[in-house]
């Protein structure tokens, strides 16, 4: 890979990562409170778990946020242990929908977007909210931006007999899942790692089953944020921290054992014809629907054992 490309590969990554930035920080004042009282009102037994967390994960756009504030909720005495499990869990299906926005051509929309989202906020010097809905608005067209300057910067590597070999090792299943979990834990987005890998698809540079590999890895490597977050909490946050962690390995390692099943499914979904972007993002949402699916019924085997596992008192041992 030659410098330039190197160099204008990473302006259009830190253009994604400030989107991503500046989209939460528009979005947490608005949403934050609305998240918060959903995740604490709504959370009456697994199922409405599972759907507080997904849909508290596409208002604020992230996993990490979501499981943060169940964390917070956890230690403070607001959520039960055994009803953050759910959420946890529903939040890796809300996480989903940004990949499968990033599969459609939502590019030409950016200079739309920086316009809009600019004009809102330079117009809203008087109106907090208005400045964040601004904010929020010029994130998500630097996002799309950021994406379609990675997109063309990476053309050239077409020809790039290097970097080809690199990505064609992605498709042994370990390297690609290592390879996806370090470089999440790098950027600190599951999300931005999606985008990546899915530009890359939509290039022609990255094969299914490689993505679906750094896609596994970027399941665990969503875990950093929320196992720091949990440190130093109550036992019952502790728990849902290591929770998210073992949830996410355990469906990470079901999905490299069954990777090809994966990807034939994959294949199968609507729009998945000939259009690998298409088919990650896809096996994305299949992916994490399945293991919630699988897993759900389970949730109170699973929470008994994490307490024989840290065992002690916490704000919430006698709801639990």
């Amino acid at each position: 890979m030659s410098w330039a490309i190197a160099i204008e590969v990473l302006g259009g990554l830190v253009l994604f990562l400030f989107g991503v930035y500046q989209l939460a920080t528009g979005i947490e004042p608005l949403a934050s409170r609305r998240a918060r009282e959903l995740l604490g009102r709504f959370t009456t037994n697994r199922f409405a778990g599972v759907v507080t967390g997904a849909v508290a994960t596409t208002i604020l756009d992230s996993s990490s946020v979501t499981i943060i504030l169940v964390i917070a909720l956890v230690n403070g005495g607001l959520l039960t242990f055994a009803q953050s499990l759910g959420v946890i869990m529903g939040s890796n299906i809300g996480t989903t929908v940004s990949s499968q926005i990033f599969a459609t051509d939502v590019e030409a929309y950016a200079p739309l977007l920086l316009l809009v989202g600019f004009a809102i906020f330079i117009t809203g010097r008087n109106s907090r909210r208005r400045r964040s809905v601004g904010s929020a608005v010029l994130g998500l067209g630097l996002v799309f931006f950021g994406l379609q300057y990675m997109g063309e910067a990476v053309e050239p590597l077409r020809d790039n007999e290097r970097f080809l070999r690199w990505m064609a090792s992605l498709e042994r299943p370990l390297v690609g899942l290592a390879a996806g979990a370090i470089a999440t834990v790098v950027l600190q987005s599951s999300s931005a790692m999606l985008g990546i890998v899915i530009t890359l698809a939509g290039q022609g540079l990255i094969t299914l089953p490689a993505g679906l590999a750094v896609m596994l890895g970027a399941e665990i490597g969503t875990c950093a944020d929320t196992l720091v977050a949990s440190i130093g909490r109550t036992r019952a946050a502790l728990r849902a921290g290591i929770f998210h962690l073992g949830f996410n390995i355990m469906t990470a390692a079901l999905g490299v054992m069954f990777i090809e099943q994966l990807a034939s499914l994959a294949r199968a979904l609507p729009g998945g014809d000939d259009d690998v972007a298409r088919q990650i993002a896809n096996a994305h949402v299949a992916f994490n629907v399945l293991g919630v699916a699988l897993f759900i019924g389970f949730t109170p085997q699973i929470a008994r054992l994490l307490k024989r596992l840290l065992p002690g008192e916490d704000r919430q041992s006698a709801a639990e």
